[in-house]
Parts: structure tokens; sequence; C-alpha cells
């Protein structure tokens, strides 16, 4: 988003959802992400999956 000079209340809004429901996937306290989400994030944000995912195992 930094990169894109987005606000997460933008990105937000051109995606059509909540600024709290992006906020939890940006902290990354979410257990699931839609593809349909991940894709409108990459249209938007011009990126891979690969850009914005990262890989935690549990502790």
């Amino acid at each position: 988003m930094a990169r894109r000079k987005i606000s997460l209340g933008e990105l937000s809004e051109r995606m059509g959802i909540t600024p709290s429901n992006l906020s939890i996937l940006k902290t990354g306290k979410a257990k699931a992400i839609r593809f349909s989400t991940l894709q409108s994030i990459c249209e938007i944000l011009e990126c891979q999956p690969g850009d914005i995912l990262e890989y935690r195992p549990d502790p």
C-alpha cells in the first residue's frame, strides 16, 4: 500500500469492504481470505499474491 501511496480507507472503499475488515487482513488476524478478496487487492495494488502474503507456522 505504501508503494502505491494508497491508504487503508481508500483501498477498502475501492474494494467495497469495511476498513475494519481490511485492517483484520492487514494485521494478520484473519483466519482465511476469499480468493475474490485477494484478487481485488492484487488488481487495485497491481501486485501478485506472493507480494502480500507470508507463511507463518503456528507456534
